[in-house]
């Protein structure tokens, strides 16, 4: 029997009038008057991901932005500047990992954002080599062996849609077969002795196996078999290799983190909160694990020793903030972390175990902005339309005041089942920054709270999820600091349809629309998904439907009702986005444009789902904030005459 836990618990609502308390509420209060920063002095916040250690612990190794564009820097520990490990001027170069037991790292890099992407090893005197050559395949490193003496490499160039395994040996990097993939099964980890490979075998959103394949005998076995829709999504074998840690949601509306025997599939429980337990991972010497858990929208890192399943208490950081993508030295003497909070977009620190105080390393923050000025994000929920609670992230801006009411965005998140979580967003504080409320809405299907919730807008998209968008104008309408005749709704990837479907479903709701990369034709989009996303298929045609359902998603597309749009509408998009074709926002500007509806058009000719450049940045998110202020800052102001 499913044990029930609704996803709202009383405890944890954060309530609207908690959140309008910090907000000034007229003329007698005392509002704090931000400084208003440029885009320029926004972009200089540093963007930092990816963490690992030197094979001394004297440096971490980072993908930054320093220069402009994703590149590996090292890091030193004990202080001192760091250092660029690759130079790429146009491409991006992500850090994977360092070598064991030398000067060597291992990067990945595509083409102008085409996820084509590559895996190259840096050698000592600085030149790359290409690990994975040829011209459209997509490479995927999945680490070292527990002995250090290979690493794990899958690569789509026999079959686009399915990833064959390699193992590269550390020493002049031959490789050889390991498994050949024939279903889209997704890769988790290789047992200590090499000799067993875990996979995650997907059905849907909510329904998966973990397979135990034998490479001595070559044979596969389901280490979890079920009926009915289950999630079981593997995650590490134990040090000694005899468990699995699995995800699982059996019995249950949350992922707990399990360890499975893999001889007699014997089951127990290590971790299981009201909340999602999103990921675990061994140090490099299996004496601890590394547990993350997704609570209301922010990150909880919580660290085990092995040996007796004891919890190990992390660092006190001196400022709010979760901390995040945490890696432990191989000598166990030292950890690195990052620290997330809406003023803090990821700093870096490390400290020395067991109780050592936290040591900055790198403030991402650009120096520019004071962090008084930027806006926490407060989780707050409120009824839908048919009464469903509906949790999102609401954004005030300082100055906003009931006799100085101020234009909104509901901003919606990418997926679809994606998730808008605590923690800096770049766009999201320049437009706040710049006078705009923001409400990052968590709207049914989106992720993190529950299974139940997670289905519930199962074949419809477009309907009951764009009414929650636009339910939540009566939320920003109570704050009583907004005005309710300027909001307007922005969002990417899934976000991006979003926002056309409101636009064109439901014309007279919204002011504007900001659609980044937006789907606005489901068909050719399901028809040209990127063929390594083959094991996907079965959950879209849940979500979605198939092909054959042609009727059904010309329903659903914008681009076949875009008569209706009438309000302005901003489109971004990259030139080489494999998932949503340029050809998509093409034609719906075309569309709208016939209508002799405003409609700003902008290309990035050097990126693809997503923008990995600083220039691009500059460029897109200054027209983003120009053409709100054109057609919503100044529209409307049907409740705030005086502006």
């Amino acid at each position: 029997m499913t044990r029930s836990r609704a996803f709202i618990r009383p405890a944890l609502v954060s309530c609207l009038a908690a959140v309008l308390a910090l907000v000034s509420c007229g003329p007698a209060g005392t509002p704090h008057e931000p400084k208003r920063y440029t885009i320029e002095q926004f972009l200089e916040t540093v963007g930092l991901s990816g963490l690992s250690f030197s094979p001394d612990g004297s440096r971490v190794l980072v993908t930054s932005d320093w220069s402009g564009i994703p590149n590996a820097w090292a890091i030193p520990v004990d202080g001192g500047e760091p250092v660029a490990l690759t130079a790429s001027a146009t491409d991006s170069r992500f850090a994977l990992d360092w070598f064991p037991r030398d000067e060597r790292i291992l990067v990945a890099g595509d083409q102008g954002g085409n996820e084509l992407t590559h895996v190259f090893v840096r050698e000592t005197d600085g030149t790359l080599v290409d690990l994975t050559p040829g011209d459209r395949l997509r490479a995927v490193y999945h680490g070292f062996t527990r002995d250090e003496g290979a690493f794990v490499v899958g690569t789509n160039e026999r079959d686009p849609r399915f990833f064959d395994l390699w193992l590269y040996d550390v020493r002049d990097y031959r490789r050889t077969p390991l498994y050949e993939d024939r279903e889209g099964l997704q890769f988790a980890d290789i047992s200590p002795d090499r000799r067993l490979l875990a996979f995650t075998r997907p059905d849907t959103r909510v329904n998966s196996d973990v397979v135990i394949h034998d490479v001595t005998t070559g044979t596969s076995r389901t280490l979890t078999p079920h009926e009915g829709d289950i999630v079981h999504r593997a995650e590490t074998f134990s040090p000694d290799g005899s468990e699995l840690l699995v995800l699982t949601d059996e019995d249950d509306e949350f992922l707990k983190l399990v360890a499975i025997d893999v001889a007699t599939g014997a089951r127990r429980v290590l971790v299981d909160e009201d909340w999602d337990v999103t990921g675990a991972r061994f140090s490099p010497s299996g004496h601890f694990l590394a547990v993350s858990i997704n609570a209301d929208a922010r990150t909880v890192l919580r660290l085990f020793s092995w040996d007796g399943f004891r919890e190990v208490p992390l660092p006190r950081l001196a400022e709010p903030a979760s901390i995040e993508a945490l890696e432990i030295s191989r000598a166990d003497d030292r950890i690195a972390f990052y620290a997330h909070s809406a003023r803090m977009p990821g700093d870096l620190f490390v400290a020395d175990l067991p109780d050592g105080e936290p040591r900055r390393l790198v403030r991402t923050l650009s120096p520019s902005i004071d962090p008084d000025d930027l806006v926490e994000g407060r989780v707050v929920r409120f009824a839908s339309w048919d009464g469903t609670q509906i949790p999102g992230i609401l954004y005030v801006p300082h100055q906003a005041r009931t006799d100085r009411k101020v234009p909104a965005l509901v901003w919606v998140h990418g997926g679809p089942g994606g998730q808008s979580r605590i923690g800096y967003r770049g766009l999201i504080q320049y437009l706040v920054n710049h006078g705009y409320a923001i409400y990052a809405i968590n709207n049914r299907g989106s992720s993190g709270y529950g299974r139940s919730f997670q289905l519930a807008d199962d074949g419809r998209h477009g309907r009951d999820d764009l009414k929650d968008c636009i339910a939540s104008k009566k939320l920003l309408a109570d704050t009583g600091v907004i005005d309710a005749g300027r909001i307007g709704i922005i969002g990417g990837s899934y976000g991006g349809y979003m926002v056309l479907a409101a636009l064109a479903f439901a014309p007279d709701e919204f002011a504007v629309g900001v659609d980044i990369f937006g789907v606005a034709n489901w068909e050719r989009t399901l028809a040209s998904i990127p063929p390594w996303w083959e094991s996907m298929k079965r959950s879209f045609a849940r979500e979605f439907g198939t092909l054959d359902d042609a009727d059904y998603l010309r329903s659903i597309s914008p681009l076949f009702h875009a008569e209706a749009i009438r309000r302005p509408l901003f489109v971004l998009q990259g030139a080489n986005d494999p998932r949503v074709l340029k050809i998509e926002s093409d034609e719906i500007v075309a569309a709208v444009r016939r209508n002799g509806v405003p409609v700003e058009y902008l290309v990035l000719e050097d990126e693809g789902h997503g923008i990995r450049k600083k220039a691009n940045r500059f460029r897109a998110y200054r027209a983003i904030l120009e053409f709100l202020d054109r057609h919503l800052a100044a529209a409307g102001r049907e409740t705030d005459p005086t502006g």
